[in-house]
């Protein structure tokens, strides 16, 4: 192809060109789609000069016809602030889309809600349309590891830096490298006491052994006599650390390993050169709101809101989710089979 115009990159490529990007998410890793090509998706990696993005497709079952779905997670990358190329992209991605028989093309951006490049972001996505769900949290708490350790307790709330001390006291042990099998136990105990889906052992596993062979995951496991009681899979990519998954044990609570191991991670996080840690998922709510019923609300991810406000930092929302349509009859099945079937998860 010619300069400039969209081209397929291999995963050599794409590290050595937009994963170098500090706006690029660990989401549009080579290592996040080699995990999605074990559960079902089809990674891509595309790109003009100033724009990429992982791109990953899935099937449909039977009743799409051989028709797919197309997802672009916290992407793209963009290099270069050029309108004009990220035009270029959104068209050429289109028609790239449309010939692997995508239905509809999901993106959720990665750029902060009310910001320049947010704004421009927004502006370049002519033609799509809310999506009918999200599969990223849009909003998280964002909390700076910048300054020393008694600036990061300063911020925090009195309860969350008593719990932080209270933890380092009740001889708890904290493996940094532990059992999956162990992160897999305690989470089957939080998903039923939270009443929330969680993913299989071999997905964990995978997640965990595909970003560790790189240097970018740790799976932090706190245990009181031997037994583990909290587990922390904590993921890295350029100056940002990203706390995906969180378990703990129906047992031992008062030693609050929780706590022990979220500051285990802001430290491991400021180690390995972050400049910040992203809390990864809050409610989809105005700050009014989260404050007015953080207290009362338990459904969906109120359960862990709470925890999580008691560590300060800031409030930020990235642009939501977004789907540009190619097939409208084939696309409102979509929605339709993915209330009930999970279609996107």
């Amino acid at each position: 192809m010619n300069k400039g115009t969209l081209q397929e990159r291999t995963p050599q490529q794409w590290r050595t060109t937009f994963e170098q990007n500090p706006d690029c998410s660990l989401l549009q890793t080579v290592e996040w789609a080699v995990l999605k090509s074990r559960f079902g998706w089809i990674p891509h990696f595309i790109g003009n000069d100033s724009v990429g993005a992982l791109i990953l497709f899935r099937k449909l079952p039977g009743w799409a016809l051989g028709r797919t779905i197309a997802y672009i997670p916290r992407g793209p990358v963009v290099n270069q602030d050029d309108p004009q190329a990220l035009k270029d992209f959104w068209e050429e991605t289109h028609r790239f889309a449309k010939a692997k028989k995508a239905i509809f093309l999901r993106v959720e951006p990665n750029e902060w809600q009310n910001t320049p490049e947010g704004e421009r972001m927004l502006a370049s996505l002519t033609g799509a349309v809310p999506a009918f769900s999200t599969i990223q949290p849009p909003q998280t708490l964002m909390i700076p590891l910048t300054g020393s350790e008694d600036e990061w307790l300063a911020q925090m709330n009195q309860k969350t830096r008593y719990n932080i001390r209270l933890s380092q006291k009740k001889d708890l042990e904290v493996n940094i490298d532990g059992s999956v099998a162990d992160f897999k136990a305690l989470m089957d105990q939080t998903g039923e006491r939270n009443d929330f889906g969680i993913h299989s052992e071999s997905y964990y596993q995978t997640c965990y052994e595909t970003f560790r062979e790189s240097g970018k995951a740790w799976n932090l496991i706190a245990s009181y006599n031997s037994k583990p009681i909290a587990g922390l899979m904590l993921f890295i990519h350029g100056k940002r650390g990203y706390y995906l998954y969180g378990a703990s044990s129906n047992e031992e609570r008062n030693r609050m390993p929780n706590h022990l191991l979220q500051w285990t991670a802001m430290q491991l996080c400021r180690d390995h050169g972050c400049t910040e840690y992203d809390l990864w998922g809050i409610p989809d709510e105005n700050e009014d709101t989260l404050e007015s019923q953080f207290q009362v609300r338990k459904d969906g991810l109120w359960s862990v809101y709470r925890f999580k406000r008691g560590f300060g930092g800031q409030i930020k929302r990235t642009l939501g989710s977004f789907d540009f349509v190619y097939s409208p009859l084939l696309y409102k099945a979509a929605s339709f089979y993915q209330k009930r079937r999970e279609l996107l998860g």
